[in-house]
Formats: structure tokens, sequence, C-alpha cells
């Protein structure tokens, strides 16, 4: 970037409306497994049939990264995410009309096709209107948007369900995305991106393929968010079975875990921010917060010796804590690297490390779950962060600086 990179004032206008399509991307998401038990009796869905379904929204999901990237660069922040909400908010309708199994895995398998742009079109935005020292930030707070929607989902849906029925859960919460395209069009009709730094060159696939950072941070990713599906998706499996807690107790308190992940998108942004102000150069401070939060991470292996239940609530938001802040700073050094038109492109390649990892560890979690117990899972769990900061300094070692107004993503 160059110092004649003016943000525009629409820039915390359109990062609102970021947070918003997070928390509708994660809601949309969460209506199937929250209303689960109701379809399954009406559509006789089998507990087969349903792992299969989830299976196919994850696989969907995370191939559309490698297109949706490509698809933002394309067409350009305000079109594609309008389309990517468009899409996802019409697959979630469509939904609630299903009236067979497979017409249910369609509409879900469409659903993740649509779900990927969000966080290919995010950091895209992000480079378009936030100054270095404040993409951190902007990161953080649309990615805590996840957080907020999967706290927010399940009393909303049930409320939606009990009032009117499933399938209308399904029809309201997806008709709320052309609610919010209505507000992104108004809002970026008025803003305009700064033309500095941010409208360059198309960085090719060739280009991308071959570039060992992209690489590099993609296995990243891969090692790194194995350890936030463990938590997110077994923790509360492993409040049961440990302490002996019943639904109503662990959502008494599983919240706490989750709430420390939000504490950390925002924070983590917050403190290469910090960094950057202090003048030491955006990607080195990124990668220094992500060498936190790989100090912080592997405190989750003392959960392993069988602490106490406060002892492990602590550690456990600890972890997730430094899980956003890992993930924050990885995206915002995505952004510090490719700050053009390739943005998109090379972020849907890391991001799909993500989806990899996510299918591979749920399936090895699950089979050693019933056969070692989980003191190993910890322990593993802990080692991932700094196997992961490790691959994301090697990925942007050895390169040569950028001169002055030269984007990142145009190196040799």
């Amino acid at each position: 970037m160059t110092d004649a990179f003016q943000p525009s004032r629409w820039r915390w206008f359109i990062l609102a409306l970021l947070f918003a399509s997070t928390i509708l991307n994660y809601v949309d998401r969460q209506t199937l497994s929250i209303l689960a038990a109701s379809i399954q009796g009406e559509l006789g869905m089998t507990d087969g049939d349903y792992a299969r379904i989830v299976q196919v929204f994850l696989f969907t999901y995370t191939l559309a990264y490698l297109g949706a990237g490509w698809v933002t660069d394309r067409l350009g922040t305000k079109l594609s995410l309008a389309l990517f909400v468009g899409w996802w908010s019409l697959a979630n309708m469509l939904t609630g009309l299903v009236q067979n199994v497979f017409q249910l895995g369609a509409a879900r398998a469409a659903l993740g096709l649509g779900e990927a742009g969000n966080y290919t079109a995010g950091p895209k935005a992000v480079s378009e209107h936030f100054p270095p020292a404040e993409r951190g930030f902007a990161v953080g707070v649309y990615t805590a948007g996840a957080m907020i929607g999967a706290t927010i989902a399940p009393p909303l849906i049930a409320w939606l369900a009990l009032a009117h029925s499933w399938r209308a859960a399904f029809v309201i919460t997806g008709a709320a995305g052309f609610v919010w395209i209505a507000a992104w069009f108004w809002v970026y009709r008025s803003a305009k991106a700064p033309a500095a730094g941010a409208q360059v060159s198309s960085y090719p696939w060739s280009r991308v393929l071959r570039d060992r950072t992209v690489w590099g941070l993609a296995g990243a990713r891969m090692v790194a968010d194995p350890v936030w599906y463990f938590y997110l998706f077994w923790l509360p499996k492993y409040m049961g079975d440990q302490y002996g807690m019943g639904l109503v107790q662990v959502a008494q308190f599983a919240w706490i875990v989750y709430l420390a992940a939000d504490f950390g998108s925002i924070g983590g942004g917050l403190l290469s921010g910090a960094l950057v102000r202090r003048g030491i150069d955006a990607q080195r401070s990124r990668l220094l917060a992500l060498s936190v939060a790989a100090v912080l991470g592997p405190m989750g292996m003392f959960i392993a010796g069988g602490v106490g239940f406060g002892a492990m609530l602590a550690l456990a938001a600890v972890v997730t804590f430094a899980h956003m802040v890992f993930q924050v700073n990885l995206t915002s050094l995505v952004v510090d690297r490719y700050p053009g038109h390739g943005v998109a492109t090379v972020f849907g390649v890391i991001a799909a490390g993500s989806g990899v990892g996510g299918m591979l560890s749920t399936q090895v979690v699950g089979q050693l779950v019933g056969t070692t117990g989980y003191a190993p899972l910890f322990v593993m769990m802990g080692c991932l962060y700094p196997v992961a900061c490790g691959l994301a300094w090697w990925a942007v070692s050895g390169k040569r600086a950028q001169p002055k107004g030269q984007a990142l993503g145009q190196q040799a």
C-alpha cells in the first residue's frame, strides 16, 4: 500500500454489514442441526442420513472456496457478496420446502456452495477499505459475527419453529438475507474503494499454484483449525461424559468458552494493529500475534490431566481465545500480502485448507474418542498451534520486501 491510501468513512458501515452477513451465515448453517429431530420425524431421516447430509455440506463448502475466491476477484466485492448471500439465503429457504431426504441433501449442498463466499469477499472488502493498522481489528469484528450467530441461533430457531413450524424457520431466516442485500447495495453505492493499491492486475491461478506462501498458509490453517472444530463440536460432549453434566448444565457454562473466542477475535486484531502503529511491519506484526496464540494454545493440554471443572472451563476458554487470535491474524496476513485483485482467490485456496483439516479431523477425533478417550486428544490438539505457527513463519520467510506502491501479490 502507498501513503496515498485514504480509507473511506463508509468503511465502518461496510464492516457492520460484514459482521451481519457472518451472523446470518452461521444462523442459516445451524438451522438444520437445531431442527434435526423434527425433520427426522417428518421425512423419515435416519442418523446415518443426517451424517451424510452434514458431510455433503462440508464437502461443497470446502470445494466452493476455490471457486468463490475467483468469482469474488472477478465480479468485485459488492456484486459477489450480494450473489453469495442471495444464493445461500435462497438455498436455506428451499430447505423449508423439501419433501424427502434427497431434496434435503441437495438444498444443504447448495447452502455450502454459497456460504464459503462470505469468507472470500470479507478479506477483499477489508483490503479495499481499511489501512494496515485497522485491518486486524476489521477482520476480528466480522469474524466475531460467527460466534454471535452460533449463540443466537438456538433460541431464535427454536422460537420460530415453535411459533410457526420447522419449515417456516428455514424460510424466515433465509428471507433475512435479502433484507441484508438491500442494505448492502445501499451502503456500497455510497462507498468508493480507495484507488491506491487496491486496483492492480489479477493474480492468476498459475501464479497462485506456484506460490509457496499460499501453500504454507493453507497448511497452517489445515493444522490449526482442527483444534477449533474439536472444541466446538466435542467440548460439550466432553463436559457431559467427564463431569456428568446434563444438557441444561452444559448450556449454562459452554457459552463462556465461545465468548472467549469473540474476545480473541477482536483482541487479536487490536494486538497486531497496535504493533503496526508502533512502527513494526504489518506482516511481522501478524506473525508476532500468531506466536502469542501458539504459546497460549498448548495450555489446553493440561485438561488431559483430569483437572476440576472450573479449571477445565478456564483452559478451554484460553484455547478458543488463542485460536481466534491465530485465525484473525492469519487472515490479516493474507490481506497484507495480497492486497490487490487476487486477495480473494488466494484466500479461497488458504481457507480450503481449513475445510480439509476439518473433514479429516472430525473423522479421526470420532474414532479416537471411542478408543483412547479424550486425554490424548487434548494433548494432540495442544501440539498443533506451534506447528501451524512455524508453517506461517516459513511461508513468508525469505521473501524480498516489495517496492513502495507495489502490490504484494505481484512479486516475481
